[in-house]
């Protein structure tokens, strides 16, 4: 299963967000990385860079790499509607960042372990595939013998309720996915019509 394991950190400096995990070192270090900081850096990036970045925050912030990344985008070209939206609703649609926006992991590489070692479920079947899209009315939980597991539901933090194309059911501990999200509802800092300008060159 094909990841990114590298510093996370460094990654956060390069964009000055916490795109992985929750940032606490970039108040210590905010400079990018590299031995001379800012200061060698050009002071104003070029077309080409500014397209490749935003390209580049949309595959860390997910957690998929450029052959996976590059199909969702052909994908995302061959759906009715604006590119760089379809674009960002197929990301949004994949189980992982299903599971992390429902609180059931507190990231995203954590909500891909769950998936690949079993524990989750999508309208009762085990689905060990983290970049499984998901379709409005798909059910997904944690499978019986998981959700018994406290070491697993500890790390439940709660549905943000800004994610309003998600239904998390307490009692039964399952989530719906009730429909594709609208862009205006993803928090996601990503200026998506920068990576159709790249892809379209």
């Amino acid at each position: 299963m094909a990841r990114y394991t590298g510093p996370k950190t460094k990654i956060c400096r390069i964009f000055g967000e916490p795109i992985l995990g929750n940032g606490k070192y970039l108040s210590k270090n905010s400079n990018p990385p590299g031995q001379h900081g800012a200061n060698r850096k050009r002071k104003q990036l070029g077309e080409y860079a500014l397209q490749l970045r935003e390209k580049q925050k949309a595959k860390y912030t997910y957690g998929v790499l450029e052959r996976r990344f590059r199909n969702t985008f052909e994908e995302a070209t061959r759906l009715k509607g604006v590119t760089g939206e379809n674009l960002i609703r197929l990301l949004e649609a994949r189980l992982d960042n299903t599971i992390y926006r429902l609180g059931l992991a507190n990231s995203r590489p954590a909500a891909r372990q769950l998936v690949s070692h079993k524990h989750i479920t999508v309208n009762g079947e085990v689905c060990n595939i983290p970049s499984a899209l998901l379709k409005p009315g798909d059910v997904v939980g944690f499978k019986m013998k998981s959700a018994a597991n406290a070491a697993l539901t500890s790390n439940f933090r709660g549905k943000d309720p800004k994610i309003n194309w998600l239904e998390w059911n307490e009692k039964e501990m399952q989530g719906t996915y009730i429909a594709h999200p609208e862009r205006s509802s993803v928090p996601e800092n990503i200026q998506e019509q920068l990576i159709v300008e790249l892809y379209s060159k």
